[in-house]
């Protein structure tokens, strides 16, 4: 009987009720929206690290990392063949690299040199579609290098530019060697292209002295939800080697993803909370315009806590309706831009860039985290009913007739 009452009152002021339900249903689209733009920025990042930077199993020697030596090389060919007989391995390529020093006439800078082959670099991190200027690297040509668009900047290089680079072979003896600029390429990640130079890597294993030798085997995988499981079955293949999935090898992004769902819920729970008060001040109207009413029905001999449930689910009510409209209102908005995307590049994408995001962002529903949304909204309509409810039954009868 009570919801029945409580439906009924909700409507005796429509307008007041329909600002409140629209109220209801954008700070809920609000909230949902704000976690599709995080979840879809969070997968677009994992995205780029999987498929444009780490892969998602990377191979090196144990000891390489420690300082980059160029003595501890793995054989890049024998991983690879070995690789070839797993089952949801996608692509395998390898790479030498270095820690060197870059020269020009206008300065110098620290640089990572990757020897890459050109055809297998592609296929693992997309190298070729990230050339803005210039040509990819070719295995007819010799001493080319491919220079991220953020260092070209900074050392004022172009296309045929001529540039040294000096590192240390596996004897730990200085050695150079003179490039020119075949190509310029721009990734989302603009740290990474400030640091990252590609040759190809025959001619950096001649300079190494390292032979037919690689530092780093990557692993692309079908499917990412094998990771673990290609990744066990690599470590125990190869005891002996540091085998590392993209969470350990970029464990900032892990820890974002990670984290990225807890700062959201704390928005939803700012605009809720900002919504509270509107419901509150509207029910409380209702409760005041209705004093009269509550205290001829108290003294018909509905008791306290008739009154105070009565006033409860008219404001849970009046929430809820709102709700599926604010969910269907989202689902379409995320779905949509889902397909089309938002981009952000015209006033954020140095920004973004900066931090390893990609400017065009596409929303992810949500789906995951609707449970904790819904218990936020009817612990907001909960809490906001508590007042007006409380204020209805400490009403007396006789002062509320006399009202």
């Amino acid at each position: 009987m009570n919801v029945s009452l409580a439906w009924r009152n909700i409507w005796r002021n429509r307008t007041r009720s329909l600002i409140i339900i629209l109220s209801v249903t954008i700070g809920l689209f609000a909230g949902i929206f704000v976690l599709a733009l995080y979840q879809g920025i969070m997968i677009s990042r994992v995205r780029i690290v999987i498929d444009s930077e780490v892969g998602h199993i990377q191979i090196h020697n144990p000891k390489f990392k420690d300082d980059f030596d160029p003595k501890y090389t793995l054989q890049g060919a024998t991983v690879k063949d070995s690789l070839k007989n797993l089952d949801k391995i996608k692509f395998v390529a390898d790479r030498s690299i270095t820690l060197g020093m870059l020269s020009t006439t206008t300065g110098s800078a620290n640089v990572k040199i990757n020897g890459i082959l050109p055809e297998a670099e592609n296929k693992a991190s997309q190298l070729k579609d990230k050339i803005i200027s210039g040509n990819e690297l070719s295995m007819n040509g010799k001493q080319g290098i491919l220079v991220g668009k953020k260092l070209a900047d900074k050392m004022k290089l172009k296309l045929g530019s001529k540039l040294v680079l000096t590192f240390a072979d596996t004897n730990n003896e200085l050695t150079a060697g003179a490039f020119g600029v075949l190509g310029i390429y721009q990734s989302d990640n603009a740290p990474l292209d400030e640091l990252n130079v590609y040759v190809l890597k025959p001619v950096l294993n001649t300079y190494l002295g390292i032979d037919q030798g690689s530092h780093e085997v990557v692993v692309l995988l079908n499917r990412d939800d094998d990771l673990d499981i290609v990744r066990n079955r690599i470590a125990t293949l190869f005891p002996k080697l540091l085998v590392e999935t993209w969470k350990e090898t970029s464990p900032e992004t892990n820890l974002m993803v990670g984290y990225v769902d807890q700062f959201a819920i704390i928005y939803v729970v700012i605009i809720m909370f900002a919504l509270a008060f509107g419901i509150i001040n509207t029910m409380l109207m209702s409760v005041l315009e209705r004093t009269r009413e509550i205290g001829m029905l108290t003294a018909l001999g509905m008791n306290r806590k008739r009154v105070f449930v009565l006033i409860l689910t008219e404001t849970i009510l009046l929430t809820f309706v709102g709700v599926p409209f604010g969910i269907l209102l989202s689902w379409f908005t995320s779905n949509y831009f889902g397909h089309v995307g938002i981009d952000i590049s015209s006033f954020s994408e140095a920004a973004m860039s900066g931090f390893g995001f990609s400017s065009m962002i596409y929303p992810e529903f949500p789906v995951d985290s609707l449970p904790v949304v819904m218990i936020i909204v009817f612990l907001t309509a909960l809490i906001s009913a508590l007042f007006p409810s409380i204020k209805a039954i400490k009403l007396q009868p006789a002062d509320a007739l006399r009202h």
